[in-house]
């Protein structure tokens, strides 16, 4: 990864022709693609740059020309690499719905754009659906019985197992079997998104915009609108999902000429919501429990309170004893326990105190604490400041936390720090501590460790909203002046 920025330099020049763009990298999310922003005078494109997976790179690229050609609300593809390994799309903002739920809560606004969510995703399903190629799929062609096997098996080796939870084996899989074939019985001709959730819903001049489909396949209509009702992190009031799954059906079967028979529908939706919520736990537990990404241990206990509230008010007319024995065991208030998320209350003492420093001023002292909290030496990340142009910037500056993060090590470096951190930060809100002092050091104080200092913060006030106080001891020294040296 250290080397992907300079060959998306390299990239964009192939592209404009001048190299005269301004390139500014995106957060990553839960895959291994990278985004960048791409502004070329008054106009902005996103770069998908994922040369380790160009089936998946063929798979958007393909479908996104079919919905375009459709009138579908998705992005337009502007560039293609002859390599494929990268693709230039139209830019969609940074607004999702996600984001603006977020934000504004449940709101009636919100509960506006949903409804038109539904309407979009039933359009691109079923419109976009009508002679699309599907020979471009990256793992397979349609949601058919062995696909639904296939992520009841995932489910069950990275969450189940990885939970060490008893289940007869024999049993289970014969309950996977019913399941699967259960599924089977609704009509699966429909474009299915495959992960239709609020975060990949754009809200752009008012209107509603689908990306990241690129694992779609043919399938059943109830997958996707499940899945966005179902979104663990969104924590939807249940109501609100029974009047958006109605609202999703009355428009879908306008665009069938009524051919729709919502008995039947609303039957099988609840499988659907079923082997959605566990294909999500099988991704949390890969991610999460085995990846050990935070982001994804975080959102487990999400899925596993829709689970348990699904379980109690929901029924499927097909028995399930071996599955529902298992499925009862991992909402068990044990495993619940075990991955709730300790969050800072309004009566929480706690204040974390980060510095960043100079190793040539020396090591800070904890004027807060007990003397003790953590040092973390940035030395041995590679150092900008050796280079000319980032000499007079800090790590507060946009083209020093690019090379930060994409030609060094440092993306490792923090994900070990906040493991560290996050154990001593839930102990001290358990325990009602009053102060932590956790400091970065680095050469001159000006670039690695002000990064790092920033971001642990960052990482603290979402993940645990607890109250974290930066102090950049160098910089503040000389008023984020830095001369040449």
């Amino acid at each position: 990864m250290h080397n992907a920025f300079d060959k998306i330099t390299e990239a964009v020049k192939k592209w404009d022709g001048k190299g005269n763009v301004e390139i500014q990298s995106l957060k990553q999310a839960g895959s291994n693609r990278q985004y960048f922003r791409l502004t070329k005078g008054p106009a902005s494109y996103i770069l998908t740059y994922n040369p380790a997976n160009i089936p998946e790179n063929n798979a958007f690229v393909s479908f996104t020309k079919h919905f375009t050609d459709q009138g579908l609300s998705v992005p337009s593809i502007e560039f293609v690499d002859p390599q494929q390994q990268f693709y230039v799309q139209s830019d969609l903002g940074d607004l999702s719905l996600f984001d603006i739920m977020q934000k504004e809560g449940f709101s009636e606004n919100v509960k506006s754009l949903f409804q038109k969510t539904c309407r979009s995703l039933a359009q691109l399903q079923i419109v976009g659906g009508k002679n699309i190629d599907y020979s471009n799929c990256i793992a397979t062609r349609s949601f058919d019985k062995q696909a639904i096997y296939s992520d009841l098996l995932y489910f069950l080796y990275y969450f189940v197992r990885a939970l060490d939870l008893p289940y007869d084996k024999n049993l289970l899989l014969n309950d996977f079997e019913m399941l699967s074939s259960y599924l089977m019985q609704e009509e699966n001709q429909f474009f299915m998104h495959r992960d239709c959730q609020s975060r990949n819903v754009m809200i752009k001049d008012e209107k509603i915009w689908f990306i990241d489909y690129q694992g779609g396949m043919q399938g059943a209509l109830q997958y996707d609108i499940a899945s966005l009702l179902w979104q663990a992190r969104a924590q939807m009031p249940y109501e609100w999902r029974d009047e958006l799954v109605n609202y999703y059906f009355d428009h879908a079967n306008e665009l069938l000429e009524g051919t729709l028979r919502k008995q039947d529908f609303m039957a099988n939706y609840d499988g659907f919501v079923l082997i959605r919520m566990l294909q999500t736990l099988g991704a949390y537990g890969f991610r999460g429990l085995f990846e050990r990404k935070p982001h994804f241990i975080a959102s487990i206990p999400f899925a596993l309170n829709n689970l348990k509230w699904f379980l109690e008010n929901k029924h499927l007319p097909i028995r399930l004893p071996a599955l529902q024995k298992v499925l009862n065991a991992i909402v068990a208030d044990e495993v619940l326990e075990k991955f709730a998320t300790v969050v800072a209350g309004p009566d929480c003492k706690l204040t974390v105190h980060i510095n960043s420093f100079s190793y040539r001023k020396g090591i800070p002292e904890d004027q807060f604490g007990n003397g003790g909290g953590y040092v973390f030496d940035c030395r041995g990340i590679l150092n900008p400041g050796r280079l000319d142009e980032y000499k007079t910037l800090t790590g507060r500056d946009k083209p020093v936390q690019e090379f930060l993060m994409h030609k060094t090590n440092m993306s490792s470096f923090l994900q070990h720090v906040f493991g560290m951190i996050d154990i001593s930060i839930e102990d001290y809100i358990k325990r009602s501590f009053e102060g932590l002092t956790i400091s970065f050091g680095c050469t001159g104080g000006q670039h690695r460790s002000v990064f790092a200092a920033d971001k642990l913060a960052e990482h603290l006030r979402d993940k645990y909203k607890v109250n974290a106080v930066v102090r950049h001891i160098e910089q503040e020294s000389k008023n984020w002046i830095n001369e040449p040296y």
